[in-house]
């Protein structure tokens, strides 16, 4: 951000969370890798053991503390390696979707989408794009309640990722 202004500074990388299903789409971001496939440096990955494991509570967390997108990508819907892991969660994010507007946040700031392990090319093309969507919307507003997005919020959420059912939010819930 430039000063006071608002504006983001050229080159200045933004903070943007990707959720990456192990068995697809994080293979496909390996595999634009292993290509040398040119990528924005904005993301940051959390490996997810599948995208149907994502709870959108981790998502809104992520935004809510300062992250400026969201990005989640899992196997193509019937090529799930958990078989309909991304049907759940395809049909989650549509509500989350919903809902974040409700709670003033941007739903164009989250993104969800399917690459498969041999879609290198694929992941470049979307991530790319969804980090030039981000860069136009600019870094987010700030949000009452939230903790501050660093590298500690990042690692929270990878461990909230980890401990599943039993992460403390969840437990709140009960």
């Amino acid at each position: 951000m430039s000063g006071s202004t608002g504006l983001l500074a050229e080159g200045q990388d933004l903070r943007i969370v990707g959720f990456l299903c192990n068995w697809c789409s994080y293979g496909g971001a390996d595999t634009a890798g292993v290509a040398r496939c040119e990528q924005p440096t904005d993301l940051r990955v959390i490996r997810v053991p599948c995208s149907g494991r994502i709870d959108p509570l981790f998502i809104a967390r992520a935004l809510i503390s300062g992250a400026d997108g969201v990005l989640v990508s899992g196997c193509h819907p019937r090529d799930c390696h958990y078989a309909e892991g991304n049907f759940y969660a395809r049909r989650r994010f549509e509500m989350l979707k919903q809902f974040l507007s409700v709670t003033g946040i941007d739903p164009e700031r989250f993104h969800y989408t399917w690459v498969s392990a041999s879609e290198g090319q694929r992941w470049q093309d979307v991530v790319t794009s969804f980090t030039d969507r981000i860069h136009k919307l600019g870094p987010a507003p700030k949000l009452s309640g939230g903790t501050g997005y660093d590298e500690e919020c990042l690692k929270e959420i990878a461990a909230a990722v980890a401990l599943g059912d039993e992460c403390p939010c969840h437990k709140e819930k009960a």
